[in-house]
């Protein structure tokens, strides 16, 4: 139970860890549109794809959980696939966005939306629930 509880706050840590790093980024002020996460991230993805990669530390400690622990349950697999996805979306966008420069209408006034700030917290209290279900 310990492992479970310690496994989930790791969770919790690099899920602040990545928000932080994809509101702020090398700004110095916190994106406050969709638009201005996916600056952010271009800025790591233009450099380097694996640097792209690395500021995804959620993903790395599940990953890390799931190898540890040996549960490959469905939730596990549930919040693998999600982060998985999420990922190649956020890659996606990037490449139509800022490589392709195609964008449709609608797309470009989803990006344009105001976010609350807790908007980009939905990770930190999405995932550690899934975990701490999937470990349970």
């Amino acid at each position: 139970m310990e492992n479970v509880l310690l496994f989930t706050l790791l969770l919790v840590i690099a899920e602040l860890i990545e928000a932080y790093i994809q509101t702020k980024g090398r700004n110095t002020q916190r994106a406050e549109t969709l638009f201005g996460v996916l600056v952010n991230l271009h800025h790591y993805y233009r450099k380097s794809i694996f640097l792209f990669f690395l500021v995804q530390p959620g993903f790395y400690v599940l990953l890390f959980i799931a190898l540890a622990t040996g549960i490959l349950n469905v939730s596990m697999i549930f919040l693998l696939a999600l982060k998985i996805f999420d990922m190649f979306y956020k890659i996606e966008l990037i490449k139509k966005v800022f490589i392709e420069k195609q964008v449709s209408a609608e797309v470009g006034q989803m990006l344009e939306w105001k976010m609350p700030p807790y908007f980009f917290l939905m990770g930190v209290g999405m995932y550690p629930p899934l975990l701490y279900y999937a470990l349970a």
